[in-house]
């Protein structure tokens, strides 16, 4: 997916899209939370020798080599074929520690449920399977949100920089951040003013991840483990005393 900020509106539309693809509560919300997958934030910004608003979508950037899912114990977070980093509810063990891993800061707790869940966008991966592309490139009015295959994006990036060189900041952000990501942007504004990121390093965090990992003592993994299992087991009961 490729987000080129000069042509953002701050419509809105593609939350309001992602929000109806999941079935998510409406919130309205400037930040992500457990509800909201996809925003649009507005950022004041000096351009032009003027103040002026720059409009950012932000959701899950897909990394190509996720630290969530490397930080994962149980493989409840995977990354697809599809480019999708994809969640499944019925692994994991409540740990967060993909939440602490993810250099973005994009998984979210529910924190109000009694058997709580991580949530974040999930590149409407069955959109995605059906040959798809995902809601909020679709409900896009600007086409500031496009999607297509990384390599397509990319040259598709790297031509609008080569001409129109004086509009746009000489950087694709994803393309080697943390090793790269399947969402990229393009903005007329250097990226750390906008809020992004701009020290992660091209490593992969993964990397890093079992690094760290591979120092814990087995008594710490094992512990954890069997947490998560009394927590899944709980929470497992508690569906069927739902149901």
């Amino acid at each position: 997916m490729l987000i080129d900020i000069t042509k953002c509106v701050g419509c809105g539309m593609c939350s309001v899209a992602c929000q109806a693809q999941n079935g998510l509560t409406s919130t309205q919300n400037e930040e992500l939370d457990a509800e909201t997958w996809t925003v649009v934030k507005a950022v004041e910004v000096e351009a032009d020798g003027e103040q002026q608003k720059r409009f950012i979508k932000n959701q899950c950037f897909h990394c190509l080599d996720p630290a969530c899912a490397s930080a994962c114990l149980v493989g409840a977070l995977e990354k697809t074929p599809t480019g999708a980093v994809v969640y499944d509810g019925d692994k994991c063990m409540g740990c967060r520690y993909c939440m602490i891993a993810c250099p973005f800061n994009i998984p979210k707790y529910q924190w109000d449920s009694p058997f709580p869940l991580v949530r974040k966008c999930v590149f409407c991966v069955e959109r995605l399977e059906a040959g798809e592309a995902p809601a909020c490139a679709s409900a896009c009015p600007t086409k500031a949100t496009l999607f297509g295959t990384r390599e397509e994006l990319v040259a598709e990036a790297v031509a609008r920089i080569q001409s129109e060189p004086e509009k746009y900041v000489p950087h694709i952000y994803g393309l080697e951040e943390v090793g790269g990501t399947s969402v990229l942007y393009l903005s007329d504004v250097p990226f750390a003013e906008l809020g992004f990121p701009t020290d992660l390093g091209t490593r992969p965090l993964s990397e890093y991840t079992w690094a760290a990992l591979s120092k814990l003592p087995a008594v710490v993994i094992g512990g954890a483990l069997v947490l998560g299992a009394a927590y899944k087991l709980s929470k497992d009961r508690g569906e069927e005393d739902e149901a």
